[in-house]
């Protein structure tokens, strides 16, 4: 999507994929400590700290880009703090993870000379005398021409010894005689692919840090490889709480349908994440104590309860247990009671809110930077396109609103607030208003989301 617009001077501090590869133990074992400043909220106190306000309010709550910004440092202290080893991962299991190493050719492509086209090989001028038999791909290395002699040949087979060119099908006829002519000019080498062509055995076809594609799968198991190091997934579990939610019919007697429950694992997915569980959790400050104390996960998301309502025990819990608040609220709309905290050194919790697309806004704000890093991702290269309508803001706050890209224009879609979702499923991305608004035609940041952006977001099982 970059091509569309212009890269923005206003993202948090690019990953080092090199550098977080060293904090999760790549293979030479290095390790270069890279100690950055505690975010400060605007009040100039830092998130978690004594004097922090327990509950988010607007005056002390962390500015959207420093609030990515904390989420990544959090998770680059977490991966150097854990020290996590690469693994070795089948091809059929690898898409979307992060090479690890680099990926060195294990043989020459082609491994040996190989016709580009079906037709005949041929040795020295026309009229060529066609052999009775033929060469085939997977066959072994077929008989050496002579001058004057040709045999038919299909894609990929082996060009047999002394061929001088591939003569393509549709330019060759014969005589009644059974000779073969060309119908146009033959060049020496012409359709043959030479041993070595695309690599040499030892070329570096991908460096660390790469992105597993579908491209890559192909390109590793043509250079001969059935499994890839890997950086492994950080480890998600979802904890959905909240009484009042149905798992199934409609909504009825002040019961509403859980919609983040479906929604959240698929995305956490495509974050980069390796989702271990989705519980339902009731509204009881000792069940929710029971099941953030008793997980082994790397990221906690909770959905709700990060208010400061009577059922709302995400607070209370976190200060019960002694963790520490990174972000207790973001300036940003919808999604503004978000925060994220760590619980152990290796372990954070997302905390959500609710409303559904307030939700998807703390997913992009904290969950995506996390989860990023500790996956060893690139961040995403940041663009702006013009609105295409203009947008009403938040006199304080960043808003995120869903929007379609229609050709040079980002698109403003309605349906947007925060327990609406009908804006979000239609959206390519999310358009980062500033406080204030903007006008039409004003350019503005965009966030892709996953599965719009014609990445590996598309990898939700």
């Amino acid at each position: 999507m970059t091509a569309h617009g212009t890269r923005t001077g206003e993202d948090a501090e690019d990953l080092d994929v090199e550098e977080v590869l060293a904090l999760v133990n790549d293979s030479n074992g290095h390790h270069r400590p890279t100690p950055a400043p505690r975010a400060e909220t605007d009040d100039g106190r830092t998130p978690g700290h004594p004097g922090t306000s327990p509950r988010p309010d607007r005056h002390r709550a962390t500015p959207w880009p420093e609030a990515r910004a904390v989420a990544e440092r959090a998770g680059r202290n977490a991966a150097r703090a854990a020290r996590r080893a690469p693994v070795s991962v089948p091809l059929e299991a690898a898409l979307g993870l992060t090479l690890a190493t680099p990926l060195d050719a294990l043989t020459d492509l082609p491994s040996f000379d190989t016709s580009a086209m079906d037709g005949w090989a041929v040795a020295g001028p026309a009229p060529w005398d066609v052999r009775d038999d033929g060469v085939l791909a997977g066959h072994a290395s077929p008989t050496p021409l002579s001058d004057g002699e040709a045999v038919q040949i299909a894609t990929g087979a082996r060009i047999p010894p002394d061929t001088t060119a591939v003569l393509r099908s549709e330019h060759g006829r014969t005589d009644d005689k059974g000779r073969l002519y060309a119908t146009r000019e033959v060049a020496p080498g012409q359709d043959i692919r030479p041993r070595g062509q695309e690599c040499r055995s030892g070329d570096q076809l991908l460096p660390v840090g790469t992105l597993v594609t579908p491209a890559v799968l192909g390109l590793a198991a043509a250079a001969g490889y059935d499994a890839v190091d890997a950086v492994p997934r950080p480890r998600a579990e979802v904890l959905v709480l909240g009484d009042e939610l149905l798992t199934e019919g409609l909504p009825h007697d002040g019961l509403i349908r859980d919609a983040l429950g479906p929604m959240l694992a698929p995305w956490l997915r495509a974050l980069g994440a390796e989702v271990v569980a989705v519980r339902r959790v009731r509204d009881d400050a000792d069940v929710l104590h029971r099941a953030i104390t008793t997980s082994d996960a790397d990221v906690l998301v909770t959905t709700g309860g990060t208010a400061a309502g009577p059922v709302d025990h995400v607070h209370p819990t976190l200060r019960r247990i002694g963790a520490e608040l990174l972000v207790d609220g973001v300036k940003v709309r919808p999604g503004h009671p978000m925060l994220l905290a760590r619980i152990k050194e290796t372990q954070h919790l997302v905390g959500l809110p609710g409303n559904p697309l307030a939700a998807v806004s703390g997913l992009l704000t904290l969950a995506e930077p996390l989860l990023r890093t500790l996956a060893a991702r690139q961040a995403p290269e940041s663009y702006t396109l013009p609105l295409r309508d203009a947008v009403q803001g938040h006199p304080h706050d960043t808003r995120l609103v869903p929007v379609v890209l229609r050709g040079d224009h980002a698109v403003p879609l309605h349906y947007n607030g925060p327990a609406m979702l009908r804006g979000i499923a239609a959206a390519d991305a999310l358009a980062v208003v500033p406080p204030g608004g903007a006008r039409a035609g004003q350019e503005e940041e965009l966030l892709d989301l996953p599965w719009a952006s014609g990445g590996i977001g598309v990898c939700f099982t």
